[in-house]
């Protein structure tokens, strides 16, 4: 059985994101939640939200009682979202773009056979 959880419009860059998603890719979910909760990485918190709400998912929406000890996490993809573009004052009457970049996160969790 699996379950999939998404958070989109993450106002964060998905580079950023996809740094810290390589840390848990694959692992144990209790392992991972421990890896996001104690990370100081800004983008840790996204996705240990969207790991949670996963788990949860497969919980709340399964008739057989299934321990959090047998997930892992089957899939894990950091998508660019919509980029929000602003722009600075630069010199000589000029203006610099600056791009306010989103990502969607995707979370598949599944129980180990």
């Amino acid at each position: 059985m699996e379950s999939k959880a998404i958070a989109k419009w993450i106002r964060m860059s998905p580079y950023k994101v996809r740094r810290i998603a390589k840390l848990i890719r694959g692992k144990v979910v209790n392992d991972a939640i421990n890896i996001l909760h104690f990370n100081e990485a800004a983008a840790s918190e996204p996705l240990e939200k969207a790991v949670r709400s996963a788990v949860a998912n497969l919980i709340n929406n399964q008739e057989a009682k299934i321990s959090p000890d047998d997930l892992y996490i089957k899939e894990l993809r950091i998508d660019g979202g919509f980029t929000l573009k602003r722009f600075r004052a630069a010199s000589m009457g000029r203006a610099s773009h600056i791009r306010k970049r989103t990502c969607h996160i995707s979370v598949v969790v599944a129980e180990k056979e």
